[in-house]
Order: structure tokens, then sequence, then C-alpha cells
């Protein structure tokens, strides 16, 4: 069927239900003259009476009775296809790809588009783990989350969390051979849990700040690692001091399997925020993302 036949059966289809050329006119947009010519010019070439005219009322014959069973149940289905396709536009689905720390993962992240997951189940979500930086335009993430003073220039950033800071924390199993530091000097002679930084592949020098004044210790030991979630553990084990975030080591503080230490010295950090490229045309589930992570202050 070429296209024209295809308007011309909508015009058709429209007289035989409304049993009216007026209603239909009116239905269509267009003029009764038109309508009326367009069936007689679908009839001429199908070389069939569609329609039985009397100054009253229009009815279909038996052969547009037939083709009405024909074609309507069709183009009923093709409509509803169309709107469950107009529907889907804005209904949130997709993958959306995010890099981030662990401990943004365990402490802002997750904790909040858990949720949003169970509720929107068309979603698709990948959560990345790294603590560098990643080029998030060449590796196709769609967002990454950094600290507020890490972020570039040139990138929308979103606060996501309040801000934080490390503590320094041991075992006391590590304190029955060692003393407390009293400064944060004394973690030269201690056994300490580095951290490499994925960026310079350095060893991440532990900040420490008083009173205006700021400190950057190198400290030594036997484990590095660059999960804060590991080095908690590690710390706990008795391998040695741990500057971790201090959400991470709460209940272990409580619990007194940790010892805290150096507490006046140990700096807040600016909050996670996630960012992406200020080019991006935002999907309805990113955008949905970005609503659930926003941070709300209380």
């Amino acid at each position: 069927m070429e296209r024209q036949d295809l308007n011309d059966m909508l015009y058709f289809i429209a007289v035989a239900e409304e049993r009216s050329f007026t209603k239909a006119a009116a239905k269509l947009g267009t003029s009764q003259s038109t309508l009326s010519h367009t069936i007689k010019q679908l009839e001429t070439r199908l070389g069939l009476r569609l329609l039985n005219r009397t100054t009253r009322s229009v009815t279909p014959t038996e052969a547009g009775e037939r083709l009405l069973n024909a074609f309507v149940p069709r183009l009923r289905e093709l409509e509803g296809e169309l709107d469950d396709l107009m529907s889907a536009r804005d209904r949130p689905a997709g993958m959306v790809r995010i890099t981030l720390s662990d401990h943004a993962l365990e402490s802002v992240v997750w904790p909040k588009l858990r949720p949003l997951l169970l509720d929107y189940p068309d979603i698709k979500l990948e959560l990345n783990i790294d603590n560098g930086f990643r080029n998030i335009v060449e590796e196709r993430f769609d967002a990454g989350v950094r600290l507020g003073e890490s972020l570039d220039k040139d990138m929308i950033a979103i606060r996501i969390g309040p801000d934080w800071r490390l503590v320094a924390v041991a075992a006391p199993s590590y304190f029955a051979t060692h003393p407390i530091p009293e400064i944060p000097q004394d973690l030269v002679g201690h056994i300490c849990i580095n951290t490499r930084q994925s960026r310079s592949g350095g060893l991440y020098a532990w900040e420490f700040e008083k009173d205006g004044r700021e400190l950057r210790v190198r400290v030594d030991g036997q484990i590095t690692l660059n999960s804060s979630l590991a080095q908690v553990d590690a710390a706990v084990a008795g391998y040695g001091i741990a500057y971790v975030p201090e959400n991470l080591v709460e209940r272990q503080i409580a619990e007194g399997t940790l010892t805290q230490m150096l507490d006046d010295w140990c700096p807040m950090f600016t909050g996670y925020y996630l960012y992406y490229p200020s080019r991006r045309q935002n999907s309805a589930a990113f955008s949905l993302i970005i609503s659930a992570l926003r941070f709300k202050a209380d």
C-alpha cells in the first residue's frame, strides 16, 4: 500500500466510524468536499464501493465492512505501539556509568541509589571503583565522583555529600608494643598503612592541620593499599596505623577494636561532587540519578 492509500484509508475509517462526512471532516480538520473527493478517489483506485451514502446517513458497504475489519485492528495495534514508544521516551531507562572511589560508593552513592534502582528497574547502573582520576569523556563514563577541590573547571559539578575528614586509627594490639603518637611528626617512627596515589603513582603524604598550621607527613610501613575499606581491615588486624575516612571507623572506635589518635590535627575535606561534561545531554535516567544524589543539608 502506498502512502497516499494509507492516508485515504484513514479518511475512510473516520467517515465509517462517525457515520457522517460532516463529523469526520471536523474530526480530521478538513473540509467536507476534500473528504468526499478523497473517498471517491480511494474507491476508484480499489474498484470497490466502500460507503452507502444517503441524505440522512453514511454506512459501510459489505466491502467497506470487510476492509474495516481487516484494517482497523492493525491500525489500533500500531497506535498502541506508538503510545508505548512515546511514554518510554520520558521513562527513566538505560545504562548509566559512574567512576568513583570506594569511600564515595560506601558513604554517599550506594545508600542513595539503592532504593532508586528498586523503584526504576529499567535503569542499569555501572559503578566503577577507582581512586584515581579518569577521563570520563574518553572512557565513556556518564559521570565521576570526586572531592570538590579536585574538579576540572569545564565540568558541571553537583554536591552530593557533606564535608568529612580522615582520622588516624590503629588496633589496641598495635599500641601494646608502640607508644601512641602525640603529634603528626611522631608517625615517622611508626608502622603505617600507606596509600598509593593513582594519578601521580607516589605514596600519599598524610595531611594534618591545627590552628592554621598545615603539615604533610610521609609515613612508612609493611602494607600499601588503595582501598579505604581494606585499610580499615588491616588496621583492625594490627598491621599498623591507618589514615581513613572517619565514618568508616566510627563503629570500630565505639566498640574498642580501633583507637583514634591525633584528633585535633585531623582537618575537614570538601565533600563529594558528581561531575559530568557541560555539553552532555542528560537522559531521563541520568537526571533521576542526579536528583537522588543531590546533597540536602539538614
